[in-house]
């Protein structure tokens, strides 16, 4: 009787303190996912539900058959997102193990560091469009450097490097502070023994740094991986995907097919083809690098 009684409590406490979350959850997050599905397989334009009129696998047969701009995008995505990752992971390596020593000013650059992080996207997108338009131009003239002089958000190429430069800088000062953390965690006495055994700096960043600190290179790659195949808001305010759409993200993509062309349903269908693809894609690299884990 007292066991059932304290069982009920205890029922009655969670219920007390999850319940409002969950109630929320469900209805922000699980009812709308749940709801695409639905939406997908119409032809809306998101303003009046009555004229959501059922068109099966239309939407689906236009992504996979007639639909050149989503798979433009999709590589584009693809690309921006393997360099990015792999730049911003390897300058915030980088950076950790510079302000891991006994720099006098390494508080003040680890602050500086991470400020990009703590600016919004929109915000940082135009301070930066400014810089490319305004600032380099500027620069061009009156150092006559070629590189300060290219037409930065002009062309193709250099409107995909563009948001490859601002998406880095604003991305590797928060990595930095994960791959400091790790570095942290390592036993001082295995590097000693280490170097007593004779093994040099790129042998000690090898078999000892890595392998120690890939907990924290899982992390930094799950959440590089996932904000550059999601990246809207630097897309928006540095680029809108132009010229034409050839910087349009796969985010972008989405959005200017739901709230610019008023094509909801068909938004949907290629939002639920994006969750699958980030999904996929972030499960892997997660198990891939979690097999690679090791412990001090």
């Amino acid at each position: 009787m007292r066991k059932t009684l304290g069982m009920q409590r205890g029922w009655g406490q969670q219920i007390v303190f999850l319940g409002p979350c969950l109630l929320f959850f469900l209805t922000i997050v699980v009812t709308p996912f749940f709801l695409g599905f639905y939406y997908s397989s119409t032809d809306w334009n998101g303003l009046d539900l009555d004229k959501a009129v059922w068109t099966g696998a239309a939407n689906w047969k236009r992504i996979f058959m007639n639909d050149d701009k989503f798979w433009e995008s999709l590589v584009f995505t693809l690309r921006f997102t393997v360099i990015s990752v792999v730049a911003a992971n390897v300058l915030a390596l980088l950076l950790a193990f510079i302000l891991m020593t006994t720099l006098k000013t390494k508080k003040l650059l680890r602050t500086i560091f991470f400020m990009p992080n703590v600016i919004g996207g929109i915000l940082l997108g135009y301070i930066w469009q400014f810089i490319f338009t305004k600032g380099f131009a500027t620069i061009g003239e009156l150092t006559g450097i070629s590189f300060f002089q290219l037409p930065w958000l002009g062309t193709p190429s250099t409107g995909f490097w563009g948001l490859v430069i601002v998406f880095v800088w604003q991305t590797a000062g928060y990595m930095m502070v994960i791959y400091i953390a790790g570095l942290a965690g390592i036993p001082k006495d295995l590097i000693e023994a280490a170097r007593i055994d004779g093994a040099r700096a790129p042998q000690l960043f090898k078999s000892v740094y890595i392998p120690l600190i890939m907990p924290a290179i899982t992390i930094c790659l799950f959440l590089t991986t996932s904000n550059a195949f999601k990246m809207f808001d630097l897309n928006l305010s540095l680029t809108k995907g132009g010229p034409g759409t050839s910087t349009q993200s796969l985010a972008y993509n989405i959005y200017a097919e739901a709230l610019i062309n008023n094509r909801y349903g068909l938004g949907t269908a290629k939002a639920l083809l994006f969750f699958a693809a980030v999904s996929l894609i972030t499960v892997t690299q997660v198990w891939l690098t979690k097999r690679k884990e090791v412990s001090a």
